[in-house]
């Protein structure tokens, strides 16, 4: 995994799982890793995922969420902003992904929220990425 990206190296994890059909996937431990998985699990698109105390780091294991005849419930999840290029958004300028089927992952000053979130606390941030 490189070093310039830990977040997109994270939604390709997730992205090789789902195309394997694994149960799960592990990822290297970080704060905003495990808020954007909180934010999958809370909108119904992972099962769930654990912090494991393992050496040398801690890790994150997500496990990966299938429809009743074993379709991944992500069909897409791409990165937004970047390292090299910030992508922020304002509340008002926040539109539901595919006419409210999808969502928006945001970093704001409240934390890791998805756009439903934010449109309705009336925050915007930088948009970290956009599941479908």
């Amino acid at each position: 995994m490189s070093c310039t990206d830990p977040i997109a190296d994270m939604l390709t994890v997730i992205r090789n799982g789902l195309s394997a059909n694994k149960k799960s996937v592990t990822v290297p431990f970080s704060a905003i890793k495990t808020g954007i998985c909180q934010v999958l699990k809370d909108e119904g698109y992972i099962i769930g995922f654990d912090v494991l105390d393992t050496k040398p780091a801690k890790t994150v294991q997500i496990t990966l969420k299938y429809g009743t005849s074993g379709e991944a419930v992500i069909h897409h999840i791409d990165r937004v902003s970047t390292p090299g290029l910030r992508q922020y958004s304002g509340s008002g300028e926040l539109r539901p992904v595919m006419r409210g089927f999808g969502i928006s992952i945001l970093s704001t000053s409240k934390g890791i929220l998805s756009d439903r979130v934010c449109r309705k606390q009336k925050i915007g941030g930088e948009i970290l990425c956009v599941v479908k």
